[in-house]
């Protein structure tokens, strides 16, 4: 799979504010349209909505190609991009065609909250939004604690439901739909232009034109190779920046680390092939572990590129100005392994699993 090149607009925009997104609440508001504008989203989306026709994969690569320069950029997009493939693989083609151009363009922010579904479907948690029936009227209630690209402008996310009788399904529900409040954003130490906050649910109302997947135990599975490959194109693009910058200021004295760069370099285009080669022929829906292996060594390789990039630029990383986007990669590496589902989940999941095997 060819690495993607941004048009020159974009890409310019992203390196002069990759600061701003990082630290500023205030940028927000520009980030979706910047990407919008810049056709990002029509990447590997099909062309009756206006996009490209390619595959989910140009996809992951361009997140990376935004995550190279901000990944903050890289994780809204993963959110707005994750939330446009829920649709395309919903059931409802009413549902996907009333809400999917505007996504396409960018005109309409889609945000995903399905990182409690991916965490139940392993079994890890319970589902935090309920569905109870009143008068004929389906009303949700509950909470969704940290959701990406919820625009103050307005959004439309993709939450799980429990129903009384134990069964689940995806819903999506409009960022003005009464009793639903978003939070003001969240505190982070990184990346405060993501329109990160918390939402709560009382008494919501939808019908079934609101359902994406009527029965999330069956469509998670399927949705999941794409929601997971997607967010490891945020990884990717880091550690392609890190090594980059490493292998730039590797010069007096620090040549003795070019081996461990281009070793490094090696393993995350191994790693990136694999990714590539299960999302295009669907290998992940059947072996899903061996999709968690491949996040959990991306996010290894992250950490270790962060590392190398220290140690080739030296005491100047340190110092506020000429170590000022170090010093922000250092803060955007420190999200990856806690981004859901987090490295210690995909571990006890996959711990899980082979208590399984053993037992079988």
């Amino acid at each position: 799979m060819a690495r993607i090149s941004l048009p020159d607009d974009i890409a310019t925009w992203l390196a002069a504010q990759a600061s701003a997104l990082d630290r500023d609440e205030a940028v927000a508001s520009s980030l979706l349209p910047q990407l919008g504008r810049a056709g990002l989203f029509t990447i590997g989306a099909p062309k009756r909505f206006g996009g490209d026709g390619e595959q989910t994969t140009e996809a992951i690569e361009a997140i990376a190609a935004v995550s190279e320069l901000s990944l903050a950029a890289g994780f809204v997009f993963w959110g707005h991009r994750t939330y446009l493939e829920y649709l395309l693989q919903s059931p409802s083609s009413a549902l996907r065609d009333r809400l999917a151009p505007a996504i396409v363009r960018g005109e309409v922010a889609g945000a995903t909250a399905l990182s409690n579904a991916m965490k139940f479907l392993a079994g890890l948690e319970g589902l935090q939004i309920e569905a109870r029936e009143k008068q004929g009227r389906i009303l949700l209630d509950g909470k969704m604690p940290w959701v990406t690209n919820l625009r103050k402008e307005g959004f439309h996310v993709a939450a799980a439901v429990a129903r009384q009788d134990g069964s689940s399904f995806i819903a999506s529900l409009r960022h003005d739909v009464p009793g639903l409040v978003r939070s003001p954003d969240l505190d982070l130490i990184s990346m405060r232009a993501t329109n990160t906050a918390a939402v709560r649910l009382a008494g919501v109302e939808i019908t079934d034109e609101d359902i994406i997947a009527p029965d999330a135990q069956a469509w998670l599975p399927a949705v999941r190779p794409a929601f997971l490959g997607l967010q490891c194109g945020m990884s990717i693009g880091l550690a392609r920046r890190a090594l980059n910058e490493a292998l730039a200021a590797v010069g007096a004295g620090r040549s003795v680390l070019s081996p461990e760069i281009d070793a490094l370099s090696q393993r995350l285009a191994t790693e990136t092939k694999r990714l590539h080669s299960g999302v295009s022929q669907s290998k992940f829906q059947a072996d899903p572990a061996a999709l968690f292996r491949i996040r959990i060594a991306l996010a290894d390789i992250v950490s270790e590129a962060v590392e190398l990039e220290l140690q080739a630029g030296g005491g100047a990383c340190y110092l506020s100005q000429p170590g000022e986007h170090f010093a922000r990669r250092w803060r955007e590496a420190a999200f990856i392994p806690v981004v859901t589902p987090s490295l210690v989940q995909l571990k006890a999941a996959l711990a899980a699993h082979a208590a399984l095997g053993r037992a079988a």
